[in-house]
């Protein structure tokens, strides 16, 4: 059995920040899964990101995202919109410069052993740690509508397993929801030749413009300078701050999708809901919105985003009693570490302990400096 003092469990932004960090510091690390796995595996190549070039992965703040545009003589308005092929391309040099080693191979299984950790791999092989970082990916958190196993088989799927969109030209597709990934899915089959694209959310129909960001940097840096931040807030800051980030991230999408959902093969389909779904046996469905419209569809695809619940980790389940949580996100202390002492968890699992920014890519040289920080003042 192989052994280390820390193992990251997940090689996706927040996996390969806290690895690099730890190496950076002196920490014997091994880092496990696919690199940037659910970015190459869940998100389409035709996708843009929200962010900008200020947004990256470096702790250290060297080998930050405009560092490689810079060396590579990429320019801010050549990528503007940020191309996803872009950022997977820093991601990859990113952890060439760190000199990085990830393992590609996968954790089946974690257990606790003698006060050390021991993880199983889908290769049949193990590894000891005394610590371990578990940065699941959004991709297992995936959010369904009550209503979802009415659809036929065949038919629904949501946005983080639709990915290409060849098979759909000439298609009639329902949308369900309303932000961001709705409206740049709906934009992504117009050009791949859907027939008919029929959007439903219950909210108005959000604007579209562009926006900043920057108002995320204060949160962040009060997370690195104030110890448990976020959770030292009154329940009405905490609110007021959410707003802000629901206003500026889900009522408001991206300017570029506008030219894009132009033309009369996109409906929308503001305040309402499914509220009937039958099967034409036909590989189709007839959808029922609760203003008596009726659509026949091909695929529906649910662009309902993501609730955290760490018991659909699979990886964890021999260790999920050993651990708090509450509402389905784990419990964690001001470092990111659960009640099962030695494991840490950042990422999205972690928003509710730490502001819904720390979802996000911006936050992950500030989540690798505290589990850092904290695994150095332990040793």
């Amino acid at each position: 059995m192989a052994d280390t003092s820390l193992l990251v469990i997940g090689a996706g932004p927040y996996g390969v920040a806290v690895g690099a960090r730890a190496v950076e510091r002196g920490i014997d690390t091994v880092i496990a899964g696919r690199p940037m796995g659910f970015w190459t595996e869940h998100m389409p190549k035709g996708m843009f990101l929200r962010s900008g070039p200020d947004w990256h992965l470096d702790a250290s703040g060297v080998h930050t995202f405009e560092a490689f545009l810079e060396e590579r003589g990429i320019s801010h308005a050549d990528i503007d919109p940020v191309p996803i092929a872009v950022f997977l391309d820093y991601a990859a040099w990113f952890q060439q410069r760190k000199g990085l080693t990830v393992r590609d191979s996968l954790v089946s299984r974690l257990t606790t052993q003698d006060g050390r950790f021991v993880a199983f791999f889908d290769d049949g092989t193990e590894i000891a740690a005394d610590t371990v970082v578990a940065a699941p990916g959004a991709g297992y958190f995936q959010q369904l509508p009550q209503w979802s196993p009415a659809v036929p088989a065949g038919i629904g799927v949501h946005t983080a397993e639709l990915i290409r969109f060849e098979g759909l030209r000439g298609a009639r597709v329902l949308i369900v929801g309303g932000r961001q990934s709705a409206y740049e899915w709906a934009a992504l089959l117009g050009d791949h030749g859907a027939e008919r694209v029929d959007i439903v959310h219950r909210h108005d129909v959000p604007r579209f413009e562009r926006v900043s960001w920057r108002f995320v940097n204060a949160y962040v840096d009060a997370t690195l300078s104030v110890p448990g931040w976020w959770r030292s807030l009154t329940q009405t800051e905490q609110e007021a701050i959410a707003r802000q980030f629901w206003e500026v991230g889900r009522l408001t999408l991206e300017w570029w999708l506008t030219p894009r959902l132009a033309g009369d093969r996109f409906h929308r389909w503001p305040g309402t809901r499914v509220v009937e779904i039958t099967s034409d046996h036909d590989n189709t469905a007839t959808v029922t919105l609760s203003n008596l419209q009726r659509l026949t569809v091909d695929r529906i695809i649910f662009a309902t985003g993501y609730r955290t619940d760490v018991s659909q980790v699979p990886y964890l389940d021999d260790v999920i009693s050993q651990m708090s949580a509450a509402d389905g996100a784990p419990v964690l202390d001001t470092a990111f570490q659960s009640t099962l002492a030695g494991l840490y968890i950042p990422g999205f699992a972690a928003t509710n302990a730490f502001g819904p920014f720390f979802g996000f890519t911006k936050a992950c040289p500030a989540a690798a400096t505290l589990i850092v920080d904290d695994l150095l003042r332990r040793s």
